[in-house]
Protein backbone atom coordinates (compact mmCIF):
# COMPACT_ATOMS: atom_id res chain seq x y z
CA UNK A 1 0.00 0.00 0.00
CA UNK A 2 1.21 3.33 -0.71
CA UNK A 3 -0.11 6.32 1.79
CA UNK A 4 -0.85 9.35 -0.59
CA UNK A 5 -1.55 12.74 0.43
CA UNK A 6 -2.57 16.05 -1.86
CA UNK A 7 -1.85 19.48 -1.73
CA UNK A 8 -2.30 22.87 -3.28
CA UNK A 9 -6.17 23.34 -3.61
CA UNK A 10 -7.76 26.85 -2.96
CA UNK A 11 -9.90 29.20 -4.39
CA UNK A 12 -9.26 30.65 -7.43
CA UNK A 13 -11.05 32.83 -9.97
CA UNK A 14 -12.73 31.44 -13.34
CA UNK A 15 -9.74 31.47 -15.87
CA UNK A 16 -7.04 30.98 -13.56
CA UNK A 17 -4.86 27.97 -12.91
CA UNK A 18 -4.08 25.90 -9.86
CA UNK A 19 -1.36 23.17 -9.65
CA UNK A 20 -2.14 19.81 -7.56
CA UNK A 21 0.36 17.97 -5.59
CA UNK A 22 0.19 14.42 -4.37
CA UNK A 23 3.05 13.13 -2.51
CA UNK A 24 3.13 9.60 -2.55
CA UNK A 25 5.12 7.14 0.72
CA UNK A 26 5.30 3.60 1.72
CA UNK A 27 5.98 1.45 -1.02
CA UNK A 28 8.07 2.13 -4.63
CA UNK A 29 6.18 4.50 -6.56
CA UNK A 30 7.50 4.04 -9.83
CA UNK A 31 5.63 0.45 -9.73
CA UNK A 32 2.84 2.69 -9.21
CA UNK A 33 -0.03 3.83 -11.84
CA UNK A 34 -1.07 7.37 -10.91
CA UNK A 35 -4.73 9.33 -11.53
CA UNK A 36 -6.69 11.89 -10.57
CA UNK A 37 -10.29 11.55 -9.71
CA UNK A 38 -12.79 14.42 -8.26
CA UNK A 39 -16.12 14.68 -6.29
CA UNK A 40 -18.41 18.05 -6.69
CA UNK A 41 -21.49 17.78 -4.09
CA UNK A 42 -23.96 15.71 -5.12
CA UNK A 43 -22.60 14.20 -7.64
CA UNK A 44 -20.60 10.61 -8.13
CA UNK A 45 -17.01 10.37 -8.08
CA UNK A 46 -15.44 11.49 -11.33
CA UNK A 47 -12.27 10.38 -12.82
CA UNK A 48 -10.05 12.76 -14.21
CA UNK A 49 -6.59 12.08 -15.31
CA UNK A 50 -4.26 8.93 -15.50
CA UNK A 51 -0.59 8.21 -15.89
CA UNK A 52 1.72 5.22 -16.26
CA UNK A 53 4.21 4.09 -14.02
CA UNK A 54 6.55 5.50 -15.98
CA UNK A 55 5.15 8.99 -16.73
CA UNK A 56 5.39 7.70 -20.36
CA UNK A 57 1.87 7.62 -21.01
CA UNK A 58 -1.45 9.52 -19.74
CA UNK A 59 -4.98 10.03 -20.36
CA UNK A 60 -7.30 13.11 -19.80
CA UNK A 61 -10.86 12.82 -19.67
CA UNK A 62 -13.14 15.13 -21.91
CA UNK A 63 -14.23 17.49 -19.70
CA UNK A 64 -10.53 18.52 -19.10
CA UNK A 65 -8.51 17.69 -22.28
CA UNK A 66 -6.53 20.60 -23.22
CA UNK A 67 -6.82 22.54 -20.06
CA UNK A 68 -5.50 20.25 -16.97
CA UNK A 69 -1.86 18.12 -17.74
CA UNK A 70 -1.04 15.49 -14.98
CA UNK A 71 2.31 14.80 -14.63
CA UNK A 72 5.20 12.76 -12.30
CA UNK A 73 8.64 12.75 -10.78
CA UNK A 74 9.08 9.33 -9.79
CA UNK A 75 12.58 11.19 -7.89
CA UNK A 76 10.39 12.70 -5.79
CA UNK A 77 7.58 10.38 -5.24
CA UNK A 78 5.14 13.25 -6.92
CA UNK A 79 2.38 13.20 -9.09
CA UNK A 80 1.29 16.41 -10.07
CA UNK A 81 -2.21 17.91 -11.88
CA UNK A 82 -1.48 21.18 -13.79
CA UNK A 83 -5.32 23.24 -14.16
CA UNK A 84 -5.41 25.84 -16.05
CA UNK A 85 -8.36 27.94 -17.65
CA UNK A 86 -10.83 26.50 -14.52
CA UNK A 87 -14.28 26.96 -14.50
CA UNK A 88 -16.60 27.02 -11.77
CA UNK A 89 -17.89 23.53 -12.91
CA UNK A 90 -14.13 21.99 -11.79
CA UNK A 91 -14.95 22.75 -8.29
CA UNK A 92 -14.61 19.81 -6.42
CA UNK A 93 -12.65 17.46 -4.48
CA UNK A 94 -9.45 16.28 -5.98
CA UNK A 95 -8.60 12.75 -5.06
CA UNK A 96 -5.28 11.60 -6.17
CA UNK A 97 -5.24 7.94 -6.93
CA UNK A 98 -2.86 4.89 -7.19
CA UNK A 99 -2.33 1.21 -7.74
CA UNK A 100 0.37 -0.99 -8.76
CA UNK A 101 0.89 -1.57 -12.66
CA UNK A 102 3.31 -2.75 -14.94
CA UNK A 103 0.92 -3.02 -18.10
CA UNK A 104 1.05 0.99 -18.86
CA UNK A 105 -3.22 0.60 -19.04
CA UNK A 106 -5.05 3.25 -18.06
CA UNK A 107 -8.20 3.27 -15.65
CA UNK A 108 -11.08 5.15 -15.40
CA UNK A 109 -12.99 3.26 -13.16
CA UNK A 110 -12.69 4.40 -9.32
CA UNK A 111 -12.60 0.09 -8.69
CA UNK A 112 -9.44 -0.01 -10.18
CA UNK A 113 -7.32 1.95 -7.77
CA UNK A 114 -6.18 0.82 -4.38
CA UNK A 115 -4.99 3.40 -2.68
CA UNK A 116 -6.87 6.71 -2.48
CA UNK A 117 -5.66 9.96 -0.41
CA UNK A 118 -7.81 12.21 2.00
CA UNK A 119 -8.19 14.79 -1.05
CA UNK A 120 -8.27 18.46 -1.83
CA UNK A 121 -10.74 20.88 -2.10
CA UNK A 122 -10.88 23.02 -5.47
CA UNK A 123 -13.07 25.89 -5.51
CA UNK A 124 -13.70 28.55 -8.40
CA UNK A 125 -15.20 31.36 -8.44
CA UNK A 126 -17.41 33.26 -11.47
Amino acid sequence: QVQLVESGGGLVQAGGSLRLSCAASGRTFSNYAMGWFRQAPGKEREFVAAISQSGGSTYHADSVKGRFTISRDNAKNTVYLQMNSLKPEDTAVYYCVGRPDYSGQHYIGTYAYSDWGQGTQVTVSS
